[in-house]
């Protein structure tokens, strides 16, 4: 499988994947990597009516995550995968996926969270995620929408002085 875009966003799929971000990175496949939505038929229904042919939708957990990315079947497909949390980026690369890039492009406010953008929060469990995918050279890149500005997510984070 190849991952021409791995997406941190806590909505999952939502218009701005299906519609603007499928048509820039050019894929047929997106895949919304997580266990609580995979877990979720409601959730996961919705997820799936979001998605739009001849683009193909999934959810899956992590672990099925990994699974079918090391399937030789789908060695070809061109994918956007999307995970909740820089924590699931964490597990999906310990699961042996190569990652190099990250682009962050929503993390929902909740109480003891402080706003890094308009649309991505972190907590204390981000930030150590965050500092974590630095350490091993992932390069992290804030992006809301394909025609918005790109920034580093830990210049963002040092100019909270949260790092």
């Amino acid at each position: 499988m190849k991952i021409k875009l791995l997406r941190i966003d806590s909505r999952l799929i939502h218009g701005q994947i299906a519609n603007n971000w499928v048509n820039t990175v050019g894929v047929q496949t997106m895949i919304a990597a997580s266990d609580a939505a995979a877990a979720d038929n409601l959730r996961k229904t919705l997820l799936l009516q979001v998605g739009r042919e001849p683009i193909k939708t999934f959810v899956l957990s992590i672990d099925k995550m990994v699974r079918v990315y090391n399937n030789p079947k789908y060695a070809d497909l061109d994918t956007l995968v999307v995970v909740e949390t820089p924590q699931d980026v964490i597990r999906l690369i310990d699961a042996g996926i190569p990652v190099t890039k990250v682009n962050v492009g929503g993390i929902t406010y909740s109480s003891g969270m402080t706003r890094v953008t308009e649309s991505v929060s972190v907590g204390p469990a981000e930030i150590e995620a965050f500092k974590d995918l630095a350490a091993r050279g992932i390069e992290l890149e804030v992006q809301q929408v394909p025609a918005s500005s790109r920034s580093d997510m830990i210049e963002r984070l040092r100019s909270k002085n949260l790092l």
